[in-house]
């Protein structure tokens, strides 16, 4: 059975796109890897990287996100086809976020103690923490309670508002980079299911190195194109989404952290076959062999700045 893929803003033909170099090695050489219905990735023949590529120019990211409205031509129309499918896809991703909100947090909260974060707690005099994508604020509300002091970043208009009037958040609606935070700012800063979406992955470890106090942890959650269900359903694994402009590996990512300034710390992996695609025995087999040898469907690593 083929398993039902994440949710994703729809797929648009009409967004620009160019071509660019390898966000990892820079390369320009380029092999087929993936189709999927509509759109398709390519593996970087250098690296291997897998990526979309022509990507989506960074504006129309945005706009995916309910970030900015559609771009209009000069008499103040809407060009034919443009983006209007992404008028309302804010409002559906927070609604997707919101039925699920109970099942992603306890995901997080799994891969954080999966890596190691509960054991950091002790660690660090200030605990301060930044949640990259944080989405409806959920992990950072918990994170509160727990004596942290929150910052959150969402680009999606509709969940940020929701952050900060229904959780009280301090949740800026920039990306990153744009919000200028002074160095040294944090003690740890994550991203759940983000770096996959983002047009320049490096830019944002960089910076993300740039805002941690030395010694400071960066934990970054992705789905793993190296698992065994991405292998087995190819086009069709359910992290093979519009919305995915990487796909990361194990290998992939450790090198992008490990150039960009850190020290990978700890590895996990975990989902070895997704829910309804074999009976639940063979299921929670997989998923026991996933975590322990690695081949999981998603994974979090632990990367540390160097000093």
């Amino acid at each position: 059975m083929t398993p039902v893929k994440t949710w994703s803003t729809p797929v648009a033909s009409c967004e620009e796109k160019r071509l660019i170099p390898c966000a990892l090695c820079g390369g320009l050489s380029f092999k087929p890897s993936l189709s999927c219905e509509g759109f398709s990735y390519v593996r970087c023949s250098s690296c291997g990287l897998v990526q979309m590529n022509p990507q989506p120019l960074e504006e129309e990211i945005k706009r995916r996100y309910g970030a900015s409205p559609p771009a209009r031509r000069a008499d103040g129309a809407l060009p034919p086809q443009a983006s209007t499918l992404r008028v309302g896809a804010g409002e559906d991703y927070l609604a997707y976020e919101l039925v699920n909100e109970e099942t992603f947090l306890n995901l997080q909260l799994l891969a954080l103690k999966d890596a190691g974060f509960n054991e950091l707690e002790t660690k660090f005099d200030k605990l301060r923490v930044l949640d990259i994508g944080c989405a409806i604020g959920s992990l950072l509300a918990r994170l509160r309670e727990r004596g942290w002091e929150t910052t959150g970043v969402e680009i999606s208009g509709p969940q940020a508002e929701y952050c900060r009037q229904k959780q009280n958040l301090d949740v800026r609606s920039f990306p990153l980079e744009e919000n200028r935070f002074p160095e040294a700012s944090f003690d740890m800063v994550l991203a759940s299911h983000l770096i996959e979406h983002l047009n320049d992955p490096v830019g944002l470890a960089r910076e993300v190195g740039r805002i941690l106090t030395v010694g400071g942890r960066f934990f970054v959650t992705t789905p793993n194109i190296a698992g065994f269900q991405a292998r087995l359903f190819k086009g069709n694994w359910r992290s093979a989404i519009f919305d995915h402009l990487y796909l990361f590996s194990v290998e992939t990512l450790s090198r992008l952290l490990e150039e960009s300034g850190f020290i990978i710390e700890k590895i996990s992996t975990w989902g070895g076959l997704a829910a309804g695609t074999a009976p639940v025995p063979v299921k929670r087999l997989f998923d026991r062999a996933a975590k322990r040898f690695g081949f999981g469907d998603v994974m979090v690593l632990r990367a540390r700045k160097r000093e």
